[in-house]
């Protein structure tokens, strides 16, 4: 029987003899969502690289509609009607919104020069159909735009297309409640116009608020295929990772020590007046909504952004925390949430991303001791798990949970007194957060004073011995692992605007 959809049968694909996708035969039906689900590794990525042209399979066959396609480039997969909407999007830095979305298509008057008027009618006409005229200014140059804008400006690109296939790769991920609840109703609306939609997420409520079936991929094969409504989200778990897990939260609390960290009234561009201390051997959670300040807070105490007021303190001893090299001296780490722009060298291999904050110390006179570094980062490649082929594999290579593992591990070899984590399990797959949970447990469990970041509430619930909740760049409260629930720090998240609706109502 022909499927009204995209098919895919018996696609493999190895590289330098490692298979990455073995045999995968799976139905992507028009007019439905389709996630594809699986650990870092499983082919996920593969698949729709295939599915996008950038790769070619070794093996099998792809019909659109019962028609088979040769999916040599981008180009063809494009031609095709295929979209793949990139979890790290591609933007042109020096022309506007406008001119990034209508790329290779841009309106013409006298057969040169650029339709200007034509081009912004053009936008707004399709900012309003897609629901982001909230969000995206057409003027905007590319390379003033947050990490949510530009996965809004490659959304656009592909639906302003003729497209027949939509794949999405982690959309969300970068993106805030209100453009998360656009996207969906915009997907919502594919779905119904009879587009077939392929959506990649590690985020379990996404796919059960989304998705009309679920393929579960593990060591680039196919585990299964299960209707949404025919399955719950611990099966969902156990195909992707091979086994039961009952919790993901295995972490005993202690009883904290002394204070380690100790922010005192600390003011700045985007914060004021924050007090929070952190003790040895704590897990303190900082909750709030997309806005609050919390990463601002981060970057300051890492030393990126200026305290205009206030004191920082580690260990009872002040810190003037003018750039990052403070905090390090001091004993501060900080994993922040864009790791690929902030934490890594993308195209450097993973020894040097490790050794990158221990250089003072594997220096002798001019010159790093490179036994001593070689052995310091194979020790913590294989005590986290890092899956990679060797310490010299450049990073970018690796899969975001590998390439969080990297980060951490550059932390642990420094020993920090004190470490920032901000959103830790972004991006990364189950069995990576499991992992990365573990690491959270065993530097505290060490005496490390750690402050996690985070948005998601079962994360901040299963992992703080106290959660400092933040809004509008202020502390709302504070709570201990017995007062806390998802209700109280929303609650405590939605303060001013909760008092604010309050006194409407009574005026």
């Amino acid at each position: 029987m022909q499927l009204n959809g995209l098919r895919v049968t018996g696609v493999g694909k190895s590289f330098a003899g490692v298979p990455a996708l073995r045999e995968v035969s799976i139905d992507f039906p028009a007019g439905a969502v389709t996630a594809l689900m699986g650990e870092n590794g499983a082919g996920k990525s593969t698949l729709i690289r295939i599915l996008g042209g950038d790769h070619l399979p070794d093996s099998g066959r792809i019909e659109l509609d019962g028609v088979a396609l040769e999916l040599n480039t981008p180009a063809d997969a494009r031609a095709a009607g295929i979209r793949v909407i990139a979890q790290e999007p591609e933007i042109v830095p020096h022309v506007s919104v406008a001119e990034n979305v209508y790329l290779g298509s841009l309106p013409r008057r006298a057969g040169r020069l650029l339709d200007r008027a034509a081009l912004a009618e053009r936008m707004r006409s399709d900012l309003a159909r897609l629901g982001f005229d909230r969000d995206l200014d057409p003027a905007t140059l590319g390379s003033k735009l947050t990490a949510a804008q530009r996965q809004l400006v490659e959304i656009m690109r592909a639906l302003t297309t003729d497209a027949k296939v939509i794949a999405f790769d982690e959309p969300t991920s970068s993106l805030s409640e209100h453009e998360t609840e656009a996207l969906f109703a915009l997907i919502g609306r594919l779905r119904e116009q009879g587009l077939t939609v392929i959506y990649v997420s590690h985020r379990m409520r996404e796919i059960f608020q989304l998705a009309d079936r679920v393929a579960v991929l593990r060591d680039g094969g196919l585990v299964g295929v299960r209707e949404i409504e025919a399955t719950t989200d611990r099966e969902i778990v156990k195909m992707m990772v091979g086994r039961d897990m009952s919790t993901l939260f295995s972490r005993k609390h202690n009883t904290p020590g002394a204070v380690v960290l100790d922010v005192d009234a600390v003011t700045t561009d985007d914060v004021r007046d924050i007090s929070l201390q952190v003790r040895s051997g704590e897990v303190v959670a900082l909750a709030g909504l997309v806005g609050a300040g919390r990463s601002e807070l981060a970057g300051a105490l890492a030393g990126d952004l200026p305290i205009r007021s206030g004191e920082v303190r580690i260990d009872g001893k002040r810190v003037r925390l003018r750039q990052p090299r403070d905090a390090v001296r001091a004993g501060l780490g900080y994993a922040p949430e864009e790791r690929k722009a902030q934490a890594l060298l993308l195209h450097r291999g993973v020894r040097d991303n490790i050794s990158l904050a221990m250089l003072d110390r594997l220096r002798r006179w001019r010159f790093v001791r490179r036994g001593e570094e070689t052995r310091l980062v194979q020790q913590y490649v294989d005590s986290l798990r890092v899956r990679t082929p060797s310490i010299e594999q450049e990073v970018r290579k690796l899969s975001g949970g590998n390439q969080q593992k990297v980060v951490l591990a550059r932390w642990l070899a420094r020993k920090p007194k004190a470490l920032i984590l901000d959103e830790p399990t972004r991006g990364v797959d189950v069995g990576a957060k499991i992992e990365i949970y573990r690491i959270i447990e065993e530097l505290a469990d060490s005496g490390v004073a750690v402050l996690v970041i985070s948005s998601e509430l079962p994360e901040v619930l299963g992992l703080a011995d106290r959660i400092v909740v933040m809004q509008d760049g202020r502390i709302t409260g504070e709570l201990d692992r017995e007062q806390a629930g998802e209700e109280a720090i929303l609650a405590l998240a939605m303060a001013g605007d909760l008092e604010t609706q309050t006194s409407e109502g009574l005026s």
